[in-house]
């Protein structure tokens, strides 16, 4: 790792991280491996002049696990001139799951029933439509947290009461959708420069699967149709590196239930072992856009 990052022609590269976990290390790792120089810019001490420019990067990762500093960091990077992976519109679009969800509807990819009510009240008017079993989801969340299943009218109220309480009016808005059927597991497609790097089925006891919490991964083959729908589900976000999330119902049928921009991929890659390397494709998709 170097604080003089370089390329030819004078820019480096930064990876924005406030938090270095083992995904950071491993692509840390690969641009070393590579004897790319680069910098580890911790986004908690890092500021912005109003219409800066001569930062000594010219493209940025942005692995900063926060949801509101990963966008104001990639805004105020690409208003200096710098390129950021992923763009601040993708990292806004796929940080609020209303967003996403309008994003590949727009594309004509398969998602699941979604209703966005405005108020707690409409959201047990949206539920009636779309139907019990169903979700409850925040806008803006990760690792399955906060994801309620509402089994009927009477559950959904009783959560719908709590909502109503809660403050911040984004609390208050209702993100609802239909429960799959799912056969006890999703897939997790990684997806970078329009390219699918592999997939992996992940399991567990719960109705979150995470691997983060608990889920278990392993092999999945990506068929066509796996990988047609998360190279179009990237595309519909516009994000360059991506975790799409699919899920099967009971009839096969696959749906795309959100798509990552800070994708976490320890867990892929040890289910896939030598088969791919995530980090270096990642470096290697970044030494890419670099060299345009």
């Amino acid at each position: 790792m170097s604080a003089t990052p370089e390329r030819p022609g004078g820019c480096g590269i930064a990876v924005l991280a406030s938090r270095v976990g083992a995904d950071e290390k491993r692509l840390f790792d690969a641009f070393d491996r590579r004897g790319i120089r680069f910098e580890h810019v911790d986004t908690r001490r890092q500021w912005f002049v109003a219409g800066g420019r001569g930062l000594p990067w010219g493209l940025a990762l942005n692995r900063e696990i926060g949801q509101v500093r990963a966008v104001y960091a990639a805004r105020c990077l690409t208003a200096a001139g710098v390129d950021v992976v992923n763009s601040a519109d993708a990292t806004e679009v796929c940080g609020d799951k209303w967003r996403s969800t309008v994003a590949l509807e727009a594309a004509g990819v398969a998602t699941p029933r979604t209703a966005l009510a405005l108020t707690p009240q409409a959201a047990l008017a949206a539920l009636d439509s779309i139907g019990y079993p169903a979700l409850i989801k925040p806008l803006v969340g990760s690792w399955g947290r906060l994801v309620v299943r509402l089994a009927d009218r009477a559950g959904a109220e009783g959560v719908l009461e709590y909502v109503a309480a809660l403050p911040g009016p984004q609390s208050h808005l209702g993100y609802v959708q239909e429960l799959i059927d799912k056969p006890g597991r999703d897939i997790r497609v990684i997806v970078v420069g329009g390219q699918v790097l592999g997939a992996v089925y992940r399991t567990g006891e719960s109705l979150r699967t995470n691997v983060a919490l608990g889920g278990q991964a392993r092999p999945c083959e990506v068929t066509p149709e796996i990988g047609k729908l998360s190279v179009d589900a990237a595309a519909a976000v516009g994000a360059d590196i991506a975790g799409v999330d699919l899920i099967e119902d009971r009839d096969g049928r696959l749906l795309v239930l959100e798509v990552n921009h800070r994708v976490e991929f320890t867990g892929f890659q040890s289910a896939l072992g030598d088969r791919v390397d995530v980090a270096d494709r990642i470096v290697g998709h970044l030494l890419d856009r670099v060299q345009r």
